[in-house]
């Protein structure tokens, strides 16, 4: 579906989406809990769904109620093909977690996750007693377990989705465990999954990120759990009001540990209106300067702060470009491309994206079946010189479904 966004202003008060990266790790602590879950706010983005049907997979009984979702934990297995879809943190979650039943189970995806590599996966597992193997590096991937306790060594320079998934299960083995982890990125999603698991009654250990010591023999306790609002999505919010606009977002933490929270600081040296109270963000445009920003623990924030930028004068300088190859599209040559198209230089040296300021114009955008860029489009699209046309706009249904109908009661001129 082509959705066609129009140069516009964006008023009034918003509720940012549902985290879901804390609703993934929610469904699967309620998996392994005794006793009914209850999880408050989710998200029903695609890849939240996806973990859901992968917790019903794996033993859980899952009843929706909108805004409530109860989690009843179990450990017998239903399926032994579990879809992952294309959620990078689903299969990197749940294949520890699969590999705490003595059963093999097969691990599939969809579309992009097909081409992210799995071998790190691979690797930890079978560290642990594991029987799994790719298919060449990549999806399928085949796990046999019982998981055992013992040492692991894992590279965390490409993602730390992995780790919270043995940090999950881990717990649950026979007895104690210790994770060494090579060149950690993205550490605050640790500090969520950490979150995560001391709510559920799960402690572990982290020395300095590097090496983690998870006692065995744990048990994790339901609960009724509330999910936070969503910084990686609530940021296109807040970009858009600083492009073209004055708004309050409501539900965003400024204490939270998501890693996008970070998106306040961009604002700021950039020159946004921002005044920050806790679970309400109102946002502005001020007066835009080209700002200097490291992103190479919050690689999400990059689409959102592009299109910030194409409105500062002078060049802004983003770090973090190598965080950015295996996502839903290579997406640094993404935001190239399609910002390209719209009369801003984007420049990729090393690992850093340089844009240079401009007035952005009408173009027809490929987000490549990558929902942060289709987002990234529409907002820079607000202060455009004509209207943009966002092909394919259906990707954003991966993390934040309702994003063109909350740009639309902004007051935004959105239509298909």
């Amino acid at each position: 579906m082509d959705i066609i966004v129009e140069p516009s202003q964006v008023r009034g008060t918003i509720k940012a989406p549902p985290s879901k990266s804390m609703t993934q790790r929610a469904i699967a602590a309620a998996l392994l809990a005794d006793g009914q879950s209850t999880i408050i706010n989710p998200s029903y983005c695609d890849d939240s769904l996806a973990a859901i049907s992968i917790a019903e997979g794996l033993g859980a009984k899952v009843i929706s109620s909108g805004s409530e979702l109860k989690i009843t934990g179990s450990r017998e297995l239903k399926e032994t093909n579990l879809n992952c879809r294309e959620s990078g943190l689903a299969i990197r979650m749940f294949s520890p977690v699969a590999a705490l039943y003595p059963a093999e189970i097969k691990m599939t995806g969809a579309d992009s996750l097909k081409k992210r590599p799995m071998t790190m996966i691979e690797e930890a597992l079978t560290q642990l007693g594991v029987r799994c193997k790719t298919e060449g590096g990549f999806l399928p991937l085949t796990i046999h377990g019982p998981i055992k306790n013992g040492h692991c060594v894992t590279d965390g320079s490409v993602s730390s989705q992995l780790l919270t998934g043995l940090l999950m299960a881990l717990p649950l083995a026979a007895g104690d465990s210790e994770i060494e982890v090579l060149n950690l990125k993205s550490k605050p999603y640790i500090d969520m999954t950490i979150q995560v698991l001391e709510e559920f009654g799960i402690k572990v250990i982290n020395n300095n990120y590097s090496h983690f010591l998870v006692p065995g023999n744990q048990k994790y306790h339901a609960r009724n759990f509330i999910i936070e609002g969503d910084w990686s999505g609530g940021a296109f919010l807040l970009v858009a009001g600083a492009i073209n606009g004055n708004i309050q977002v409501n539900g965003l933490r400024s204490s939270s540990k998501q890693s996008d929270v970070a998106v306040i600081q961009a604002l700021q040296k950039a020159g946004a209106r921002v005044i920050i109270r806790d679970y309400e963000i109102a946002i502005s445009r001020y007066q835009f300067k080209s700002f200097n920003f490291d992103a190479s623990e919050s690689p999400d924030l990059f689409p959102p702060l592009v299109a910030l930028a194409s409105y500062c004068k002078g060049k802004t300088k983003i770090k973090g470009v190598s965080r950015l190859v295996y996502k839903e599209s290579n997406r640094a040559i993404a935001l190239k491309e399609e910002f390209g198209k719209m009369n801003i230089d984007v420049e990729i040296k090393d690992d850093f994206m340089t844009i240079t300021g401009g007035q952005i114009t009408g173009a027809t955008i490929d987000p490549h079946n990558d929902h942060r860029i289709a987002m990234a489009a529409a907002v820079a699209a607000l202060g455009a010189s004509e209207k943009v046309l966002i092909q394919d706009s259906q990707c954003v249904a991966k993390s934040y479904p309702g994003f063109f109908d909350d740009l639309r009661n902004m007051g935004a001129r959105v239509y298909e």
